[in-house]
């Protein structure tokens, strides 16, 4: 899989799903071998789901154990 449009609901649901933040490498492990995107492409796709949060009340956050949805300070 390369089309990062298609990436990006997959990985929404995964890290909202997860209750914990997931690496590129957790994220990269939920699709069978002969499926799985590069490590850029899933990159790609986070970056697209951030660009997506822009004007939202919550974020996509890197933290020091993964990518995570977080409430926006201004809202906590």
């Amino acid at each position: 899989m390369s089309d990062v449009s298609g990436l990006v609901p997959i990985l929404e649901a995964a890290l909202l799903a997860a209750g914990k933040p997931l690496t590129v490498a957790n994220l990269s492990g939920l699709f069978e071998e002969h499926e799985r995107p590069e490590n850029t492409a899933i990159r790609e796709a986070l970056g697209t789901i951030a660009e997506n949060c822009e004007d939202r009340g919550f974020e996509l956050a890197e933290v020091a154990s993964g990518f995570r949805f977080q409430v926006r300070e201004q809202f906590s």
